[in-house]
């Protein structure tokens, strides 16, 4: 005699449910809103006052358009009438911009035993990634026998830190990792940032340097110092 068991589940055997990463998805708009009544906003922004909903949806869909809920824990709930789709769209490339526009993370690397000139001028670059919004990561790289002396490197680290304190904050303390130390600076905002090394030039926002000074040399990439 043949037994049947019910299925645990309305998919296919083997088959699980997506997530859904669609950040709108959870945006209620037309027939999904439920609620009675909502309050409307016309396309121009113009106050309708409070709808029953089903009215509210046909008003927006008889122009073409979408019944959208923005605050959905007012009472009664906030929607406005617009085209959805190209408020995804536009909101979508808000969100692509500021992802290309963000802070970059630039390098510095240092020697336990850098001369003066050199140390100045690594220090110089750093000021110009932090004054143009950027991330600086410094490394400081031990060469051979250096590693019984790690203190040393640390002082040039912690002095590093020290001296690029008006441009930037360390996320943590220097951290030894292999043969290298590392630390991370995140600029001050832009009202606060203080560049000792650094001129900056006139067209700069926020410059501070005198007329006639010269530009900084460009900041790309970094010649290492002559090994101490």
């Amino acid at each position: 005699m043949a037994i049947s068991f019910p299925s645990s589940g309305g998919g296919r055997p083997g088959s699980y449910q997506r997530r859904n990463n669609d950040p709108f998805a959870a945006i209620r708009r037309n027939h999904r809103i439920k609620v009675p009544q909502v309050r409307v906003i016309s396309p121009e922004g113009r106050q309708l006052g409070i709808m029953d909903t089903p009215k509210a949806i046909n008003l927006a869909l008889e122009v073409g358009l979408d019944l959208v809920e923005f605050a959905p824990n007012a009472n009664p709930p906030v929607c406005k009438i617009i085209d959805f789709g190209k408020y995804v769209y536009e909101e979508s490339k808000k969100t692509s911009h500021a992802k290309t526009t963000g802070s970059k993370i630039k390098e510095i690397e240092f020697t336990a035993r850098i001369e003066q000139h050199d140390y100045e001028t690594k220090l110089r670059h750093a000021e110009e990634f932090l004054d143009h919004g950027n991330k600086v990561k410094m490394r400081l790289k031990f060469r051979g026998r250096e590693m019984a002396h790690t203190d040393i490197g640390f002082n040039v680290m912690k002095r590093a830190v020290a001296d690029l304190a008006s441009m930037g904050n360390p996320d943590a303390e220097p951290k030894l990792i292999g043969r290298n130390i590392h630390v991370m600076l995140t600029p001050l905002p832009p009202n606060k940032r203080r560049p000792k090394f650094h001129v900056r030039s006139d067209d700069h926002p926020g410059a501070g340097g005198a007329p006639g000074e010269a530009e900084p040399r460009e900041a790309g990439s970094l010649s290492k110092p002559p090994s101490g």
